[in-house]
């Protein structure tokens, strides 16, 4: 999964990109609140950890604007050094989802962070098996099973397909998925990225009449929309 660590002091983010790639996931990281908010236009991202006196626009005014400009806006921890319960029930007031009081033990960190993302993740995100409508994904050895049928897909394609099943109706960027899948988000891996969605869209017949299908964002990325019959 792909975190943010909006911070200006470079300790913090240091430790807390520590955590956050230990605990598996990618780490992307802001020092100003203004550019923080075009990233979060353009990007996915699966959580936002935020600090109160980041530069530009700051946590509040982050947390309010997300609440407006963004219709599928990541949950956000909010991490301060502000104690105080006003302060708290602000940031929770405005839209935050946790909120941590710096400093505060790694292991805790860890299991708050650990904690949004399992609740975020959807249903049966992090289950051995999954059903999706027709569709039965088993993560222990990588298949996809429609109708008792077994699909043969590669290793990449079944990470792609367990990706888009797990974010149903959400819109990925193009970066989150290259560096949630291939570790990278360079320029000349899309090539690669419509080549493996153009294999799991054939090979999962993802049609309308079977329930799903992935469309693209026009200059942002793709999305597997469940439909829904009449």
């Amino acid at each position: 999964m792909r975190v943010v660590i909006a911070d200006d002091e470079a300790d913090v983010v240091a430790f807390l990109k520590s955590i956050v790639e230990e605990l598996g996931h990618i780490a992307v990281s802001y020092a100003d609140g203004n550019i923080l908010a075009q990233a979060l236009m353009r990007e996915t991202f699966d959580l936002v950890i935020l600090d109160w006196n980041i530069p530009g626009k700051d946590g509040i005014a982050l947390l309010k604007w997300m609440q407006t400009a963004l219709p599928d806006h990541p949950p956000v921890i909010m991490m301060t050094n502000r104690s105080a319960k006003k302060d708290i029930s602000d940031a929770l007031n405005a839209g935050a989802d946790d909120y941590i009081t710096k400093p505060e033990d790694r292991s805790v960190v860890a299991a708050r962070i650990n904690a949004m993302l399992r609740r975020n993740a959807g249903a049966g995100a992090f289950d051995a098996e999954a059903v999706y409508g027709k569709y039965h994904l088993n993560r222990l050895d990588q298949s996809v099973t429609v109708n008792a049928q077994t699909v043969t897909m590669t290793a990449k394609e079944f990470e792609l397909a367990d990706l888009f099943f797990r974010n149903a109706d959400r819109t990925l960027s193009r970066n989150y998925i290259m560096e949630t899948i291939w570790r990278t988000n360079a320029v000349l891996a899309t090539r690669t990225l419509d080549m493996h969605i153009s294999r799991v869209r054939a090979k999962l017949d993802l049609q309308p009449e079977n329930g799903f299908r992935i469309f693209t964002v026009f200059g942002y990325g793709y999305r597997l929309e469940t439909i829904t019959s009449n």
